[in-house]
């Protein structure tokens, strides 16, 4: 699936996804199980700073949302959404890799 296969999406739900997918990339950083080979304390630091700072976007668009009356969130049309921007790959560097 592409990003021309997006489904249609308020400006705010696109952006809530975006940043979603923004805080996924920067906790597969901070995944220490992950297979880069050595550890990378800056990286930490620079990834843990712009993870607070995604978290606040976070807020703000709920918080627009909620002014907007937006109370509800179709999860199924922002699953696609989040795997035209290629969500599963991103996701899967969360998670532990598997026992050897």
């Amino acid at each position: 699936m592409s990003e021309r296969d997006l489904p249609a999406l308020t400006r705010a739900e696109q952006e809530l996804v975006e940043r979603y997918l923004r805080v996924v990339d920067l906790v597969a950083r901070l995944n220490p199980a992950r297979d880069s080979g050595h550890f990378d304390p800056l990286g930490c630091v620079l990834a843990a700073q712009a993870l607070a700072a995604e978290a606040r976007a976070i807020a703000a668009v709920a918080e627009l949302m909620r002014e907007r009356g937006e109370t509800e969130l179709h999860a199924g049309t922002l699953a696609r959404a989040m795997r035209a921007m290629d969500g599963e790959r991103r996701t899967a560097r969360v998670a532990l890799p598997p026992a050897s």
